[in-house]
């Protein structure tokens, strides 16, 4: 089979091969990222004698694949995609495959994560490359039973043929296979000859999902288990005192209640019970760090963006002397709130502590990390612990902190008894790790009608956009360009949120953009396109991102959306962005319904290289982009005196479906490796949607949530 790209594949980093007892060939491999998934099994898998081995690829003598899935499944699809990479250059029918989802294994894989929408862009070369290599060995054994060369032979689903027609099955060579020496050059299909990649594949959990099988945290059970509740701090800065838990204690169905550190956990023997016991707990708090609100926050904030004590990220040419030189400045200052992550699912985690061995099992995008902060915790043995992961009800960020996994260690270990901790909707919206509040200040100097300076200027909480960011458009089109950083450090818990840190500045960045070409009276569109040009990558490596990539996003969208050219009443706008290693451009169409904007349609389209699954591709995209709009619309968190204001749906709004656009999604083609996507279709979309209600309205949105502060 002809190829593209050849490989040569160190042996003793990636593959490793095992003879199965049941008769079976097991391929493995160091894994630089994410993989799994999980198919209908085309036979009842419970007849066969497969071993429980931590390994990638496992066929049996049946001809049935399983892929063993090592990462966390947060609906991002990688149970779908993931097993695709290695079907493709297995050469299997993808009904042949069956996944099963894997537990932690630092022995076997790394980079056991759901984060940063690195999993296929990670995984991409290794996962094709086992597959390969299995594929290899199989005609390795075939061929010398036929006794001709492999170059000889050739194979499809799962079938190895000869050039006098003769056949076997995968299965039929398994454990001669098993017993050969790993090859070490192996030659990858070329993108021309997919029949799986780039095919749609329905989500393998699908038929679980909406059946209400057993797949997530919260469907976790185990003999003798409690369910946990835990009072926690109701504002952030306080200290427990003392508690009373004579009233919990009358609950029935409570069976212990344990104050550990600054908590109180309420065990019962279902999960009812366990939170009526905690609303009856009557607890003393004390302030121990200061108690901060909104108002604080934001005068905070604006004193950092006012001040002088910045971190500089990226200076080019001299900032200072274009904006003394300006005929004309412009200047806009972009605010957005905390929001929190609302996942479907609330936090929740299990865990079996005693003398052996330690057992944890849930939702969680970092379980390596949480292992070793157990680990650590309880001051055991990291060897002693597994732990399995289940399929999650949202991630977005909020499962990165594995805070709950350590509650329910911790709370297991002193009642001596398996546990699981839940968290309710209250408790998940007021302990959460929230999206940080962020102004930017960001100003452009003109002079004889060109742009000649551009200064963006970030103030925080907590910590400030990574070093990459300030890498991203406008750098490298703008000759005089700076980024500086300053933060506040708070006692408010903050982390990743989805597309973190560009979430906001994509909108203040692309309606800063459109304000700019409205000044300079250009085109807002082929002012960007005129900056492009511009940029010279190989002249400056610290760009991230590909003008030409960047331009054909912007050019196909402004095509497909039908840009200028819309029926009455309908206002267009327009954004692109660049993150997450992947090019976007949206076109945001609205009506104005009563004074408020109703988002009708988004048309996104997206260069993320080679799209595995397209499927499931779309879905991810339709997301993010349903997602942007909602949060940037009407997300708000705010505190009192170190309270959260919302603490459930009723007082925090989401979108709503008869307030979600259709979005048609469009993909650039081309045969480049795959690059991110669970994430950056959602930067763009806030202004897209915010420069199209300028174009309804006049009126300039610089503040989230719009709904607030049109």
């Amino acid at each position: 089979m002809k190829s593209e790209n050849k490989f040569a594949f160190s042996r003793r980093s990636f593959l490793k091969t095992s003879a199965l007892a049941s008769g079976g060939m097991l391929i493995g491999f160091n894994l630089f990222t994410s993989c799994a998934t999980t198919a209908e099994p085309p036979v009842d898998l419970s007849l066969l004698d497969f071993n429980d081995f931590n390994a990638f690829i496992k066929i049996a003598d049946n001809g049935i694949v399983t892929i063993f899935a090592p990462n966390p499944e947060i609906g991002q699809g990688v149970k779908t995609s993931m097993p695709m990479l290695i079907a493709e250059e297995l050469d299997v029918a993808w009904k042949d495959v069956y996944v099963q989802q894997g537990a932690l294994d630092k022995d076997h894989f790394t980079r056991q994560v759901a984060g940063g929408s690195q999993s296929i862009r990670q995984a991409w070369e290794p996962l094709r490359q086992t597959g390969a290599t299995a594929r290899m060995m199989l005609i390795m054994a075939a061929a010398n039973r036929w006794g001709v060369k492999p170059e000889e032979c050739t194979t499809k689903e799962g079938v190895i043929s000869n050039a006098k027609g003769e056949t076997l099955s995968y299965g039929d060579v398994v454990l001669d296979a098993a017993k050969l020496e790993v090859p070490e050059n192996i030659t990858l299909k070329s993108p021309k000859d997919f029949t799986i990649i780039g095919s749609d594949a329905p989500n393998v959990d699908i038929d679980e999902i909406i059946t209400g099988k057993p797949l997530f945290g919260l469907d976790y059970r185990q003999k003798g288990m409690a369910f946990v509740s835990v009072l926690r701090p109701p504002a952030f800065g306080q200290e427990l005192v003392d508690f009373d838990d004579s009233k919990a204690k009358q609950v029935t169905g409570v069976t212990n209640i344990i104050q550990f550190g600054n908590k109180v956990a309420v065990l019962a023997n279902n999960t009812w019970a366990a939170i009526k016991g905690k609303k009856a707990l009557t607890a003393n708090w004390k302030e121990g760090t200061k108690a901060e609100s909104t108002t604080d926050h934001d005068n905070i904030l604006l004193g950092l963006l006012d001040g002088s004590k910045f971190e500089t990220l990226r200076a080019d040419g001299d900032v200072k002397k274009a904006f003394e030189d300006a005929d004309e400045v412009l200047e806009r200052t972009y605010e957005s709130p905390f929001l929190p992550h609302n996942c479907m699912e609330p936090m929740n985690f299990y865990a079996d502590v005693n003398p052996e061995r330690i057992k944890l099992a849930g939702p969680i995008q970092t379980p390596a990390r949480t292992a070793s902060r157990v680990a650590k915790l309880l001051k055991r043995d990291e060897k002693d612990i597994t732990l399995e992961m289940t399929r999650m009800g949202g991630g977005f960020g909020r499962r990165l902190y594995g805070g709950f996994a350590l509650e329910a260690a911790e709370v297991s270990n002193l009642a001596k008894q398996p546990v699981q901790v839940v968290f309710s909707r209250e408790d998940d919206m007021a302990n959460g790790k929230y999206r940080p509040a962020i102004k930017y200040r960001i100003s452009a100097s003109i002079k004889d009608g060109k742009i000649t300076g551009y200064h963006l200027k970030e103030a925080a909480i907590n910590s400030n956009m990574y070093g990459l960011i300030p890498n991203f458009f406008p750098a490298g089109a703008i000759e005089n360009y700076q980024v500086d950083v300053a933060k506040y450090n708070s006692n408010i818990t903050t982390g990743a949120w989805r597309a973190p840190y560009t979430n906001f500045l994509a909108f203040a960045e692309q309606s800063f953009f459109d304000e700019l070409a409205d000044l300079l009276k250009v085109d807002r569109i082929q002012m960007r396109l005129d900056l492009l040009k511009k940029v010279d990558k190989t002249a400056d490596e610290r760009i991230q991102y590909s003008a030409d990539r960047l331009e054909g996003v912007i050019n196909m969208a402004i095509e497909k959306s039908n840009w200028g050219n819309t029926k009455d009443g309908v206002y267009q706008g327009f954004s692109t962005y660049y993150c997450h290693n992947t090019h976007v451009a949206e076109v945001a169409d609205i009506e104005m319904k009563d004074g408020k904007p109703l988002v009708k349609k988004v048309t996104c389209v997206i260069d993320c290289g080679i799209v595995v699954n397209p499927l499931g591709a779309k879905n991810q995209v339709m997301g993010g982009v349903i997602d942007g709009i909602g949060h940037a619309m009407y997300g708000e968190l705010t505190f009192k005196d170190g309270v959260p204001q919302s603490d459930n749906y009723l007082n925090y709004r989401l979108i709503r479906m008869d307030e979600t656009p259709e979005v048609e999604v469009h993909f650039i083609e081309n045969e480049l490796a795959p690059t991110g996507l669970g994430e950056p279709s959602l930067p763009p979309a806030a202004a897209a949607v915010a420069n199209a209600i300028y174009a309804a309205t006049g009126k300039r949105i610089t503040k989230q949530p719009f709904v607030k502060n049109m």
